[in-house]
């Protein structure tokens, strides 16, 4: 049988920059030896993921500004089939603080410029160009400033009519506006959702992180409601990760919780999407939603027991 191959889009990339230290002091000069620079966004860490599964893929993105060459090399380094279109927006710089002190990760992310004129219509022609080949595609992220709302929507409907499984890591309008067209899978966060769908529940979402999850099923049995009913309305199935918390998946048949092993983490950034990566992977291998969020959990947990973002091992392995 034909290996299947995957379209992962993020038209928000960046150059990651990865710090560890012994103790991070407020207010003090901190130096640390330990330190990385990586291609990323999420779009670059599932298809790094899905190279380690050993899954044919590729990844299209804007990309602009004097560090493009680095970006390009970076993504060369680990092995990535990389489409881009002109953008004139210089890549962004985020940051991940590691604290092994506390096992704390921070993150520190630049907003990106926005793109000039005509970044939208160069997208789209490479992204029709491209879709033929892929039987799925994988939508993540926030957009750059300067793409139209109009953008996502149209991704989704150009692959729901050619026939293809479209996965959606997005939240807020592009998330909204995509679901008339029927996507077959959402994964926001459970803070993305909310904010996305039901932001009167921020608050009682907060207030149930701040008391050791002690009032969790007063923010679950809302949320297992509006899974539901989303479900029905527009045929998609619906998983909501929760940070070390158990993941809450919804399709037709119900609602159900997939529980986390305890784990001492390295590095989280990147772990939703390594467990993308190993979500549609098991998919694509015939697997159900259940055994697919397990697949993805363990992906996630791999990436989280190593310094590296978006990776599930060590170089270039495949688990």
């Amino acid at each position: 049988m034909k290996n299947p191959s995957f379209l992962t889009v993020c038209m928000n990339p960046s150059l990651q920059k990865t710090l560890g230290f012994s103790s991070l002091v407020r207010d003090r000069v901190n130096r640390t030896e330990k330190h990385r620079l990586d291609a990323s966004g999420k779009g670059v860490n599932v298809s790094r993921v899905l190279s380690q599964l050993g899954k044919p893929n590729c990844h299209l993105t804007q990309l602009g500004g004097s560090l493009r060459p680095l970006f390009l090399d970076l993504c060369a380094q680990d092995k990535l089939s990389l489409e881009w279109v002109e953008s004139g927006s210089p890549i962004r710089f985020c940051y991940t603080l590691l604290d092994d002190a506390d096992h704390s990760v921070t993150e520190v992310v630049e907003e990106s410029s926005p793109v000039t004129p005509g970044t939208e219509e160069r997208l789209m022609a490479a992204y029709t160009r491209l879709l033929p080949a892929h039987e799925t595609v994988i939508i993540s992220g926030t957009k750059a400033g300067g793409f139209s709302d109009a953008l996502v929507p149209w991704m989704v409907r150009q692959a729901k009519e050619a026939g293809r499984q479209v996965i959606l890591d997005l939240r807020g309008m592009d998330l909204i506006n995509s679901l008339r067209y029927k996507p077959d899978i959402i994964k926001p966060n459970l803070l993305e959702f909310i904010e996305t769908f039901a932001p009167e529940l921020k608050a009682g979402l907060l207030a149930t992180e701040a008391s050791d999850a002690s009032q969790e099923e007063r923010i679950r049995s809302p949320i297992r409601d509006l899974c539901l009913e989303l479900c029905r309305n527009y045929r998609c199935r619906i998983i909501l990760t929760r940070g070390a918390q158990s993941i809450w998946f919804a399709e037709s048949g119900g609602f159900a919780e997939y529980a986390l092993e305890a784990l001492q983490p390295v590095n989280t950034t990147g772990s939703g999407d390594a467990f993308t990566a190993g979500l549609v992977s098991a998919l694509s291998e015939g697997a159900d939603l259940e055994a697919a969020v397990g697949h993805g959990a363990r992906c996630g947990r791999l990436n989280a027991g190593l310094f590296k973002v978006g990776v599930i091992a060590e170089a270039h392995e495949q688990v």
